[in-house]
């Protein structure tokens, strides 16, 4: 199995866990990496042991990146915070409501009151169909700019 590495942050130097030196979009070759059936992508870790079929305890893992995100500078950054964030983004990629929906475990009225954000690609988006309706509409008659 291939995988391609890619950094998610640009010009991070390596902040996301690529190494310096390493070009994102390098092709790595899974089979090469020896891990045990049924590995975790948070394996726990008991002192200087690491059991990788062992879930780590979740208040290990929100510690870490609360640690993480405040030395970057995200005072109130919590990580339940990038549930919304990739709700959000998936939504504004143009992923229909329901696919989001049951990826993350929602009802997709609760998915868009709780959720869904209003982002600035969104309203662009919502403001080019609107405007486009009402031309149709009006036949593409002068309507002064109400702002």
């Amino acid at each position: 199995m291939m995988a391609v590495l890619n950094c998610c942050v640009a010009n991070t130097g390596g902040i996301c866990g690529l190494p310096p030196g390493v070009a994102d979009g390098i092709s790595v070759d899974l089979s090469l990496v020896n891990l045990p059936e049924g590995a975790l992508v948070f394996p726990s870790t008991a002192g200087a042991e690491f059991y990788f079929t062992r879930p780590r305890h979740p208040q290990a893992i929100t510690g870490e990146f609360v640690k993480r995100a405040r030395k970057l500078g995200f005072l109130k950054l919590r990580f339940h915070d990038l549930r919304g964030t990739h709700e959000t983004l998936l939504l504004d990629a143009g992923v229909p409501v329901h696919v989001v929906a049951a990826w993350c475990g929602h009802d997709p009225a609760i998915l868009l009151r709780v959720y869904a954000k209003r982002t600035k690609k969104a309203d662009t988006s919502a403001a080019a169909i609107i405007g486009a309706l009402s031309k149709s509409v009006l036949g593409g008659a002068y309507l002064p700019n109400i702002s």
